[in-house]
């Protein structure tokens, strides 16, 4: 059973199969190296296969591209961009034609996805499969975790005060404008009045000023009587002096 779920394409996971009873029974028994082989499978590499090689049981050419598309996850995760040349040694492959297929198969597997540099030789890698996680990493992950929600706490924190402050400006923006917009209004309405006063002021009927035109202002006649009486009576003098001197 162990053998045909390393075989088996698709399957890349296999916590669920270690945490059995029946299959934990066996790293007691003449079977533990066929449990050791799974271990392999589910936290370890190629290489770690190749290092006790002479105890496991050997593997098929399906299971062996296997657990070399685990084992490049296994490096995915430490870095995003593999040199060929990590690959090469990692995964004890002849020549690039045959680690450049294997990549090819492990992005069609979902395993997962990149881009291959051939220019550079290089394997960039944008996405990959998690793998099992030992006991004894589960610590590490929950500090790690731990640690990624106090930074995501400072961070909204700090995104909060921002806010705050952009709101405290907007309102300050908003009570500045409406005071200019006030005092521009009171303005227009002093300009109005003073230029309606004003226009009142300087401002006639014309009908009333072509009736002033015509008639002469009070007192004009009286004088131009009084200019008539003068000049008569000078002329009366003027003639009694006449006579007298005859």
């Amino acid at each position: 059973l162990i053998h045909q779920v390393l075989e088996a394409p698709g399957i890349y996971v296999f916590g669920e199969l270690l945490d059995m009873p029946a299959v934990r029974e066996l790293a007691d028994s003449e079977f533990s190296p066929v449990f050791r082989l799974l271990t392999i499978f589910a936290y370890g590499t190629y290489a770690d296969y190749l290092a006790e090689a002479a105890n496991l049981p050997p593997l098929t050419e399906a299971q062996k591209n296997k657990l070399r598309h685990l084992s490049v996850v296994t490096l995915a995760a430490k870095i995003k961009c593999i040199p060929y040349s990590v690959l090469l040694e990692q995964l004890q492959l002849k020549n690039v034609r045959q680690l450049e297929d294997l990549v090819i198969e492990a992005v069609y597997a979902d395993v997962l996805r990149g881009s291959l540099d051939q220019r550079n030789q290089r394997l960039e890698v944008d996405y990959s499969i998690g793998r099992d996680i030992r006991r004894e990493e589960l610590s590490t992950i929950t500090r790690t975790l731990q640690e990624w929600c106090q930074g995501c706490e400072v961070v909204l924190s700090g995104i909060e005060e921002q806010v705050s402050r952009a709101n405290q400006h907007k309102e300050q923006q908003l009570a500045l404008k409406q005071q200019i917009e006030s005092e521009v209004a009171n303005l227009k309405k002093t300009i109005k009045v003073t230029t309606a006063a004003a226009a009142a002021a300087t401002s006639q009927d014309p009908e009333q000023h072509l009736t002033e035109l015509r008639e002469p202002a009070p007192g004009t006649n009286q004088r131009q009587a009084s200019k008539k009486t003068s000049k008569a009576k000078g002329l009366r003098g003027s003639a009694k002096i006449w006579s007298k001197s005859n």
